[in-house]
């Protein structure tokens, strides 16, 4: 069973859902919107999620730039080397997908990297806002081309 918590942020609303030992999902609204839970999640928080909302507040507080809660996203082996990947990316840089697929040794994936990274389970905790177009376009954000924005205004202050 999944357990989840809502919290608060300065530029969006998140729910984040964890089973006993790591964090499995992350919903992302703006500010003033909410997300839904999944109907078999557990409104209950536990250890994990109480760590979960200290470092997403340390975050937004320009306390901590990182963030370091254990992840389990569920996905394909490509994805998860695109998921663990993307954690390489340090606060307030950007990479371009064609970067990312490089990265991975797979030049020629840009387009699976895009799709691996919209496919984010986990979002924020696993940065994937931190890819952007070669030509600077944001797209390809779980929360969408606003919410991916604004993170990356975000830590570009920071």
């Amino acid at each position: 069973m999944l357990h989840y918590r809502e919290i608060d942020a300065p530029i969006c609303s998140l729910i984040v859902a964890a089973d006993g030992e790591a964090l499995v999902a992350v919903r992302l609204a703006p500010v003033g919107q909410s997300s839904e839970p999944d109907a078999t999640w557990e409104k209950q928080v536990t250890p994990l999620l109480a760590r979960c909302a200290e470092q997403l507040q340390q975050y937004f507080r320009r306390e901590r730039r990182e963030l370091s809660i254990p992840c389990r996203p569920r996905g394909t082996d490509f994805q998860q080397s695109v998921w663990h990947t993307l954690r390489e990316i340090p606060f307030g840089q950007t990479w371009t997908y064609g970067q990312l697929a490089e990265r991975l040794g797979r030049p020629e994936a840009v387009r699976a990297v895009g799709q691996a990274i919209r496919a984010n389970p986990t979002p924020i905790f696993i940065p994937c806002h931190r890819v952007i177009g070669s030509d600077n376009s944001i797209k390809g954000h779980p929360g969408g081309a606003d919410m991916k924005r604004a993170l990356l205004d975000f830590e570009a202050f920071g």
